[in-house]
């Protein structure tokens, strides 16, 4: 089905994938509502670095998902909403747990009932791998136990039930789009891939400080997810209320991805492991490595990039971003 004059929506499009999200959906000819959390800097977040033509196509709106009268002014009149807004810093979750049950599990349920009010004719609403926990099989089918290793986690199994409740008690055709660890542009650099190519690429950092290294993740280029929710967004074979993974299927470990960086960036600096970077004890996801086999039967999509040509990318982005004077030496931060 195609996206041309459809009505979308996509909360926590000023994000990293949100704002890829709204950005293809524009070049496939949806009508495009981008909604961005707001702020008193008159920005809205990514969404200022995309193509200006493209974000001219854009409805942008300001507002915040944990606001429920809001949301249902928001979704009136809109045939699919892309719910990506929460917040996602896992360090974070640690110390300010109620943040993420405000914005994760209130944000998402303001978002169910407004769709559910307007009878939006779908909602995709964004998971995360980390709802598993550390694997007990590999690769994670969507039957895989839930368990909460962080308060992010947790929020994020809350919202997932409260989808899927939202399904079979009102009939809500809201399906559960589950991405394993994406990358690529626009990334911030609470994320493993962003923080490792911004060091290894600052000329004022003499070393690579990481964590753990010993852990496996399926990285997944931004491209490739951003596919998946516009596949999933149309697909006619989908069973409502269920989750579907999204990943490439490979499992490479953070040390491996270091490595490949290296290589990418030129970089011959030290790795450094800083115990602050450690999660707690209980908490590192060990491994994680994505079946994804139900959402490549429902929809038809598969993973096109491979992780060295992804980085390649990535890193091309973030030579831009010094070279433009965008990432402020000594820091952690872009401008």
């Amino acid at each position: 089905m195609s996206y041309r004059g459809r009505r979308v929506l996509v909360t926590g499009a000023d994000g990293f994938i949100g704002s890829h999200l709204a950005e293809a959906l524009v070049r496939e000819n949806a009508e495009v509502t981008a909604l961005a959390l707001y702020n008193a800097f008159d920005r809205y977040g990514w969404l200022d670095e995309v193509d200006v033509e493209v974000r001219s196509s854009m409805r942008l709106v300001r507002g915040d998902i944990r606001d429920g009268v809001a949301m249902h002014r928001l979704a009136e009149g809109h045939d699919v909403v892309f719910h990506l807004a929460a917040l996602i810093g896992i360090p974070y979750s640690y110390d300010s747990a109620q943040s993420y049950i405000d914005v994760n599990v209130s944000g998402t349920l303001n978002v169910l009932e407004a769709a559910r009010a307007h009878s939006v004719g779908r909602v995709v609403h964004t998971s995360t791998s980390e709802v598993y926990g550390t694997a007990q099989v590999q690769a994670i089918p969507e039957s895989h136990p839930l368990v909460a290793q962080s308060p992010y986690a947790a929020s994020k199994i809350a919202a997932d039930k409260l989808a899927e409740s939202y399904a079979l008690a009102f009939n809500l055709p809201v399906t559960i789009l589950r991405p394993f660890n994406t990358y690529g542009p626009r990334q911030s650099e609470r994320a493993v891939i962003p923080t490792v190519i911004r060091q290894a690429l600052d000329p004022a950092c003499d070393a690579i400080s990481v964590g753990d290294t010993t852990p496996t993740r399926d990285f997944n280029y931004v491209a490739d997810t951003v596919e998946a929710f516009l596949a999933i967004g149309t697909a006619d074979k989908l069973e409502f209320g269920r989750a579907y993974n999204t990943g490439t299927g490979t499992a490479v470990s953070v040390a491996k991805m270091i490595e490949l960086v290296r290589a990418a960036t030129g970089a011959n600096k030290p790795v450094n492991q800083d115990q602050t970077r450690f999660r707690p004890e209980n908490s590192e996801v060990r491994a994680l490595l994505a079946d994804s086999r139900a959402l490549r039967a429902a929809t038809g999509w598969a993973p096109r990039t491979e992780l060295k040509a992804g980085l390649a990318t990535t890193v091309a982005w973030w030579r831009d971003r010094f070279a433009k004077g965008k990432v402020r030496a000594d820091t952690h931060y872009m401008v």
